[in-house]
């Protein structure tokens, strides 16, 4: 039997979202992200179950300032103690997994989706991801992209600005366009 475009896009495969089931799915996370962008600051507990509703997993404590935006939600799962302040962004085609103890500066983009170079596969709407993932204990500083594939070591730190096109290794100051390890900060 054939894969569904659902199960194409979130194995990294050429997909396209002109999909029924997909349709409905950003859909719901267009719904959801909406109710969770104009929920009261005062009531947290509906803002954590919109998120719970949205999200694949999440731990028992997080903090998500709105405005928050993703693809599907179905695809994101956030460890405990997990912070993203204003502004975040997951395109998450593909799994976006992130550890216990992250924080996310404000204006922070973890792009999983991807679209070919080539003029032609690009316009017959064919789009491709990779999954993103963050481990234990990193710090993401303000106004940071994260393009498909990536995968940051435990403790890390990114610099405000930087565009993360690789992986980073664990225990290190990174920063910059592309963004580059300056020094160790975990041994």
């Amino acid at each position: 039997m054939p894969k569904s475009e659902k199960e194409k896009m979130i194995a990294g495969e050429f997909y396209t979202m002109q999909d029924d089931e997909l349709r409905a799915a950003h859909r719901r996370a267009l719904r959801l992200t909406r109710l969770f962008n104009n929920s009261m600051e005062d009531d947290p507990a509906t803002r954590q179950k919109l998120i719970r509703e949205l999200f694949a997993q999440t731990g028992e404590r997080f903090h998500i300032e709105p405005p928050f935006r993703c693809d599907y939600g179905f695809n994101i799962s956030i460890g405990e103690d997990f912070y993203a302040n204003f502004d975040c962004i997951m395109l998450d085609v593909c799994p976006i997994r992130i550890g216990k103890s992250v924080w996310l500066g404000p204006r922070v983009s973890l792009f999983a989706a991807g679209h070919p170079l080539d003029p032609e596969l690009r316009a017959s709407g064919q789009e491709f991801g990779k999954p993103i993932t963050i481990e234990d204990g990193v710090w993401i500083g303000g106004n940071v992209t994260i393009l498909p594939g990536v995968t940051i070591g435990k403790n890390t730190v990114v610099g405000a600005g930087s565009v993360v096109t690789k992986d980073l290794p664990a225990g290190v100051l990174a920063m910059g366009n592309p963004c580059q390890v300056k020094r160790t900060i975990v041994s």
